[in-house]
């Protein structure tokens, strides 16, 4: 026939990648040039990319792995870690699993002398877990020197998984999987301007997964694919990634790559993306910093300081409840929020409490985050909602 009919509506509308027909052919041929032309990006095999609904899931996938993993080996994760990672602790926690908690700074790092002494205290650690930008203050873990530590720990021993929560670095901050040296991440699009509902998870080497189902992804995650997802996902990597294929570009030594070799065909570079980032950044918290009743959480953060994220900022404004602000920015066009938005059901702020962050600046904090598309003008007009704001407030 010269026409096709199709009659496998029960397996999906149109072409479900796991058909043997020339429909679900094609879908798992647009799926495999997704992965590959992510795994270009992020520098890293094809075959270590497993595309998700989101970092939540990714993250679960590799926490709950655990179950299936032979001995009692404990599982560890920093005390700043997302709402996915800090819950499903609990809930491992419940199922018997023992568990353990590493310490974070006052900015909401965990350093090596942290990790190194909840090594010590434990003692049966086979799975560690930290993320890399902090999704409450934008302080960024040098995850490179935790691996390290981790390895020098268990050589010897049984090896140490480390897993890293990478989804507000990918996209924002240099970052490169095979330097850090990590068993295995999570990556989300919508935090690059992409869909929701389509993740990454990294994984080294094949690990045996607590949920099953259906068997795609070669196993590791059940449930048909999200095609049009991954390749939006795709896309989003190749317009904002910051490595590709060992070319750095330009942001850690002045090296000036153009946007081709960086996986962007059209507009800016990532290197002037991420420039223009920091001087709008510079820009908000200097004048943030000139206001009387504002306070910059951590207090340690200056407009300079190249151990945070450019993306995300913590704020705290004297006698004025964070929901407070937030609810009349809002009523000003403005969109803030009170923390991450996964956890916006609970008033309580357990990251900031962890960093030792006092009460009432708990209570008062609100988080700015900026895209790549944010603009200089966005900035001023934010600085002069907020000085609006605290004339009535």
């Amino acid at each position: 026939m010269e026409k096709r009919v199709y009659f496998d509506w029960a397996a999906s509308a149109y072409g479900n990648p796991s058909s043997q027909h020339k429909e679900g052919h094609s879908a798992k041929n647009a799926l495999e040039n997704a992965r590959e032309r992510c795994a270009k990006v992020l520098n890293v095999p094809p075959q270590t990319l497993y595309f998700t609904s989101g970092g939540t899931e990714s993250n679960s996938i590799a926490l709950f792995s655990n179950l299936r993993r032979p001995g009692k080996g404990r599982i560890i994760a920093s005390a700043g870690e997302h709402s996915s990672v800090r819950e499903g602790m609990e809930t491992l926690e419940r199922m018997g699993k023992p568990t353990g908690c590493i310490a974070i700074d006052s900015a909401g790092r965990v350093t090596e002398e942290f990790l190194l002494k909840a090594l010590n205290k434990y003692g049966d650690v086979r799975f560690v877990t930290a993320l890399s930008v902090n999704n409450e203050t934008g302080s960024i873990t040098d995850i490179a020197s935790l691996t390290n530590v981790t390895r020098k720990y268990s050589s010897g021993s049984a090896p140490i998984h480390f897993h890293c929560d990478l989804v507000q670095a990918i996209g924002k901050i240099p970052a490169d999987i095979e330097k850090l040296d990590i068993d295995s991440a999570s990556l989300s699009a919508h935090k690059l301007g992409g869909p929701r509902g389509i993740g990454l998870l990294y994984l080294k080497k094949p690990i045996e997964v607590f949920y099953t189902g259906g068997g795609q992804e070669n196993g590791i995650r059940g449930g048909t694919e999200n095609t049009d997802g991954a390749l939006a996902f795709a896309d989003c990597l190749e317009k904002y990634a910051f490595l590709m294929r060992n070319v750095e570009c330009g942001i850690t030594n002045g090296k000036s790559v153009n946007s081709v070799e960086c996986g962007v065909t059209s507009g800016k570079s990532v290197e002037e993306r991420y420039v223009l980032a920091k001087g709008r950044w510079k820009r908000l918290i200097d004048s943030l910093l000139g206001i009387e009743r504002c306070r910059i959480i951590p207090g340690c953060r200056s407009s300079g300081d190249d151990s945070f994220s450019p993306f995300i900022l913590q704020a705290a404004f004297k006698d004025i409840p964070g929901e407070v602000m937030a609810r009349a920015l809002d009523d000003l066009g403005f969109a803030v929020s009170t923390g991450s938005a996964c956890s916006s059901s609970s008033p309580e702020r357990p990251v900031l409490m962890a960093m030792g962050v006092e009460e009432n600046l708990r209570i008062e904090g609100i988080r700015i985050s900026q895209g790549h598309e944010t603009t200089d003008e966005d900035i001023e007009l934010l600085l002069g909602a907020i000085k609006e704001v605290l004339k009535f407030l």
